[in-house]
C-alpha cells in the first residue's frame, strides 16, 4: 500500500510517518506540504492513498481532492483535520474518510483499512458544509495523464463553446469541460458576466469601446483581444467600468 503524506507541519508528517512505520505493511513514497504539491507527486508517484491535511497554505485539502478526480485511478483519501466536531458532521454524512487530530495509531490502522475512493459530489457537499472557502484558488487542466494548475487569479476570461470552456491568461490558453454556469456561481465575488458565453476577470477590466457596428466590446489589461458584451449585459458591465 503506497500512501503519500501531505501536511505543512513538519512535525505532523513526522508523526504520520512514525505511525505508519509502527503498523507496517505500508510504503510511504513521499512527503508534500501543500494541496499544490500534493497533486503534482501523486501524477508522478502513484500513491494509493493520501492522508492529507485540509488546512494549508497555496493549496488546502479539499481542493487538492477535488482536482485529483480528474486524473485515471485517482487515489483513496484520508483527511487529516483538527475541525470541531459540527464541522465533521459533514464527513460522516457524505462517507468522507478522515482523521481527527491529534492521530491514534489505532485509529489510523481502522482508516487505511476501510479506505475508499471519494466523488467530486461528496468533496463539494463537505466543502460547503465546512468553513473552508467554497471556490478554488485554482483551475486543473488534464491532459495526458499531467494536471496543469491555473492560478484563478490569472485566468483573464473564460468563453463557453458547446461542452467545452476556454481559459485565458496573459500567456496561454486551455479547455476545460465545465459549464459556465457553475464557474459563474463559484467565482461571482471576481468574474463578470459580459456575454452568454464569456465570464471576465473584473482585475483584468479595463474599459468598455464601441465599434463602427454600433456593438459594444470590453478592453482587458494584458491582452489586445476584445470580447462583444451583449445588450442584456451591457448596463451592469457599464456600471462596473465606471466605478
Amino acid at each position: 500500500m503506497k500512501i503519500l503524506i501531505v501536511d505543512d507541519e513538519s512535525l505532523a508528517r513526522q508523526r504520520m510517518r512514525d505511525l505508519l512505520t509502527d503498523l507496517g505493511e505500508t510504503d510511504i513514497v513521499g512527503e508534500a506540504v501543500n494541496g499544490s504539491e500534493a497533486i503534482e507527486k501523486t501524477v508522478t508517484l502513484k500513491p494509493d492513498i493520501l492522508l492529507i491535511d485540509i488546512r494549508m497554505p497555496v493549496m488546502n485539502g479539499l481542493e487538492a481532492a477535488m482536482h485529483l478526480q480528474g486524473i485515471e485511478n485517482p487515489p483513496m483519501i484520508i483527511f487529516t483535520t483538527a475541525y470541531d466536531e459540527h464541522a465533521l458532521e459533514a464527513f460522516e454524512v457524505n462517507a468522507v474518510d478522515y482523521l481527527l487530530k491529534p492521530i491514534r495509531k489505532e485509529r489510523l490502522e481502522a482508516a487505511l483499512q476501510k479506505a475508499s475512493p471519494v466523488t467530486s459530489t461528496q468533496l463539494k457537499e463537505v466543502t460547503l458544509a465546512s468553513d473552508s472557502n467554497s471556490s478554488r484558488s485554482h483551475i486543473s487542466v488534464h491532459m495526458r495523464g499531467r494536471i496543469t494548475l491555473i492560478p484563478v487569479q490569472d485566468i483573464i476570461y473564460f468563453i463557453a463553446d458547446n461542452k467545452y470552456v476556454t481559459v485565458r491568461t496573459a500567456t496561454e490558453q486551455h479547455l476545460i469541460e465545465e459549464s459556465l454556469v457553475s464557474l459563474e456561481e463559484e467565482f461571482s465575488d471576481r468574474f463578470l458576466r459580459v456575454h452568454r458565453s464569456s465570464l471576465v476577470n473584473t482585475d483584468y477590466l479595463r474599459g468598455m469601446e464601441k465599434n463602427t457596428a454600433g456593438h459594444w466590446h470590453v478592453l482587458m489589461k494584458g491582452i489586445d483581444e476584445k470580447l462583444v458584451v451583449s445588450r442584456r449585459h451591457t448596463p451592469q458591465v457599464r456600471r462596473w467600468v465606471r466605478r
